[in-house]
Parts: structure tokens; sequence; C-alpha cells
């Protein structure tokens, strides 16, 4: 069992953060690698990408939304009690090193995926612009973790509620334009922002690299759950990935093999509230 040390509600309850008793994982994870989850013996297992780890408390931390049944069932989780099962790190961990200025955009809960990516940015050396972006300033996430993070925090809401009025891809553009030696972009966030933003840096001829969140089973490449088209290949989130370069991600397949079963999952979370 893993035992939940620190719980915290943001974005008005509809995000939840778990810090939980994990110290092999915690010694071993790195940027960009994720965990499975599970709640209980009947729950369904769930992958989530770390934002943090301690390897001194021995804890990983994460942040999700809640969406459907499995999450609901993560979010009624309080401090002292336990998933069932946590299984990692899995997948690649991000490839880091210094390149000179670099730009970190996250969309909603993609931001909690893409602080430890920047922090470890930064920390090799790297002039880090961070974009990050919500619907509105209610649930924008570690705005304070991110500043700490990057060089330069710009902040946007679709709604205007907070910072700038717009999209994360009107404040990348004036970012490339600003800058023509940007080396590498990493965007993270949902996947119709990830392809926006893999199609404003292509037009600049900048690097992109994007974490994708497919439907995922076992993790370990075996069930083929989490195919992916990548440059005209088959890759597997869990084992390839979950980080692959933007410009060759077939977002067009990814978004709809994502609604695959958007109505058992609707009907599922309908029965549990029930």
């Amino acid at each position: 069992m893993f035992k939940i040390v620190k719980r915290k509600e943001m974005a008005k309850g509809t995000v939840v953060l778990n810090e939980i008793e994990a110290p092999l994982i915690a010694a071993k994870a790195k940027p960009g690698q994720f965990v499975i989850l599970k709640a209980n013996e009947a729950g369904e297992r769930i992958p989530l990408t770390m934002a943090d780890t301690n390897p001194e408390k021995g804890t990983i931390t994460i942040i999700f939304m809640v969406v459907g049944k499995s999450t609901a069932l993560f979010a009624t989780l309080k401090e002292g009690d336990a998933y069932m099962d946590v299984i990692g790190p899995l997948g690649a961990p991000t490839h880091i090193e210094k390149l000179g200025k670099v730009v970190c955009v996250g969309g909603g809960t993609g931001v909690a995926v893409l602080h430890p990516i920047t922090r470890a940015l930064k920390q090799a050396g790297n002039e880090v612009t961070c974009i990050i972006g919500a619907r509105n300033k209610e649930l924008l996430i570690l705005e304070d973790e991110m500043r700490a993070a990057s060089h330069d925090l710009r902040v946007c809401t679709d709604d205007g509620s907070y910072g700038h009025h717009g999209f994360v891809t009107d404040v990348l553009k004036a970012v490339l334009t600003e800058n023509k030696d940007m080396k590498l972009a990493v965007a993270i966030g949902p996947v119709p922002m990830m392809k926006a933003c893999s199609a404003v840096t292509k037009e600049f001829g900048v690097k992109t690299m994007v974490s994708l969140n497919p439907i995922m089973v076992d993790g370990t490449g075996m069930c083929g759950g989490c195919r992916v088209s990548v440059g005209g290949k088959t890759k597997f989130a869990c084992v390839d990935g979950p980080e692959f370069d933007g410009h060759e991600v077939d977002f067009d397949e990814l978004t709809l093999r994502l609604r695959a079963y958007t109505e058992q999952e609707k009907e599922s979370y309908t029965c549990y509230r029930k």
C-alpha cells in the first residue's frame, strides 16, 4: 500500500494533488517519467506523470483533474489513505542538456507534467521562458512553482481573467518572434494545444517535444493499447515515450483513439456518481 501523506485541492476542487509514500520510485524517478496507480482491487489502472519527487523524503507527487470514474475515486482518498498499487517509474526520462534558449508551454494539468522538466532544463544551464495557460484564473495551477523554475514566466487565460487574454499559442508566437535563436520548445497539455503549439514551432523551425497521453493498460509495451503514430511509424507511448517529436506526431489519429471509449466512460462515471 502507498500512503498519501499530503493532499491539496486546486482549481476549485477539480484538480487534486497527492504526495504519496513510494521511496523506491522516488529514488529512481527522473523528469518526464510516469507511474500507474490503482486505488483498490476493483479499480482501473491510471497512468499519471509525476509532478515532483522527493528522494530524501521518499515521496512522489501526482496532480490529476477529476474527469471520470477513476479520477473521481482517486479524489475521495484523504491524507492517511493509501493507493493499493503504484508502479514505476515508467517511460523514458526527458533528455536534458544545455542548449541555450528554450521555451516551455503548459496548458491545464499539463503544467504539472511540465514542472519537473522546466526545472531540470533551468538547472542544466538553459535560459528558460515559460508560458502557462488555463481557461480562467481559478483553473490555473502551479504558477509560483513555474515562476521559480523559469527565468521568464508568461501567463494566459482563455477568458482574460488573468494574464494575457488568449491562448498560449498567441504568446508562443510572440516569444519565438522575439527570440530567433530559440533551440527547443516543450509543449504539454491537452492534445489540441500540443497540436497547435507544434504547428507554430514548425513554422519557426524550432524542435519541439510533446508528452502524449494515450489510453494505456499495462505500461510495459505488452498490451499495445498506447500505440501512436510518429513519423509514419507505430510507437508505444509507455516504452518509446511518453515524449515525442511534436512535428512527427499524428495528433488526429491520437484524438480519435482517445475518443474510442467516450460513451462507456460517461456511462461508468454516471453509474459511479449514483
